[in-house]
C-alpha cells in the first residue's frame, strides 16, 4: 500500500513538473508570435492601447479561467487537465470526449483508471483535431464552397447542441434529480435573456455550482 502511494505521488509529482513545462512553453510561443511580427515591422502597438485592450478581454477570460480549472480539473485529473488546458478548446471539445470516453469505459472520474482514461481521450482528439485543421488548411480552397454552402449551414448551427445533446440525455437520466434544477433554470435564464447565448464559458461552471448545491441539500434530505 506504501508502495503504491509512493508510485502515485511520483507519478503525479512528474506529471505536474511536465506540466508546468508545457504550460510555460505554451504560453511563450503564444507571445513569440506578436512579438515577432512587431520586432520584425518594428510596428509596437502603444500601451494605453494594450491596456485599452485589456480591459475589455481580460476581466472575463480571467474569470472564465479561474472558474474552469476549478470545474474542470476534479473531472479531468492532473495530466488531462495539463494536456486539455495546454490545447484548449475545453468546454466545446475536450471535456466532452474525457467524460464520453471514461463513460464508455465504465469508470469513474477522479480515479486512477479515469485519469488515465481521461487523458487518453484528450490526446487523442488533441491529435485528432491537429490533423482535421492541417487537412483543412491544406483543402480549404477545394472544400470552402462546399463548407459555405447553404446546404451545410444548419449542420454548422447545431454541432453544439448535438455534441452536449447526447451527452446530457446520459448524464441527466443518470442523475435526474440533480440536474433538474440547473436545467430548468438554464432554460428559463436563455428564454428570458437569449443574448447570454455567447456567455456559455462563464455559465457552465454557474450550472455545475448550482448542480453542486441542489446536490448538497438533496444529501442533506436524503433523498439522494
Amino acid at each position: 500500500m506504501e508502495k503504491k502511494a509512493k508510485q502515485e505521488r511520483s507519478y503525479r509529482d512528474s506529471v505536474h513538473a511536465s506540466g508546468r513545462i508545457w504550460s510555460l512553453g505554451a504560453l511563450l510561443m503564444l507571445l513569440a508570435v506578436p512579438a515577432a511580427i512587431c520586432l520584425y515591422y518594428n510596428a509596437w502597438p502603444p500601451v494605453s492601447g494594450v491596456l485599452r485592450g485589456c480591459l475589455g478581454v481580460v476581466p472575463i477570460f480571467w474569470t472564465v479561467g479561474t472558474i474552469e480549472v476549478i470545474t474542470y480539473v476534479p473531472m479531468l485529473g492532473t495530466g488531462g487537465s495539463y494536456l486539455g488546458f495546454v490545447t484548449g478548446n475545453l468546454t466545446n471539445l475536450k471535456v466532452p470526449c474525457a467524460l464520453n470516453a471514461m463513460e464508455a469505459a465504465g469508470v469513474e472520474a477522479g480515479s486512477e483508471e479515469g485519469e488515465v482514461i481521461s487523458t487518453i481521450a484528450i490526446a487523442t482528439s488533441a491529435i485528432v483535431t491537429t490533423v482535421i485543421i492541417a487537412a483543412g488548411v491544406l483543402l480549404l480552397a477545394q472544400i470552402r464552397p462546399f463548407l459555405e454552402s447553404a446546404l451545410m449551414q444548419p449542420a454548422f448551427d447545431n454541432i453544439l447542441p448535438a455534441l452536449f445533446g447526447g451527452l446530457a440525455v446520459v448524464y441527466v437520466s443518470k442523475n435526474w434529480k440533480i440536474a433538474l434544477v440547473p436545467l430548468v433554470f438554464m432554460v428559463a435564464l436563455f428564454v428570458l435573456a437569449p443574448g447570454l447565448a455567447g456567455s456559455v464559458g462563464v455559465l457552465v461552471p454557474v450550472g455545475a455550482l448550482i448542480a453542486i448545491g441542489v446536490a448538497r441539500i438533496l444529501y442533506r434530505r436524503g433523498i439522494l
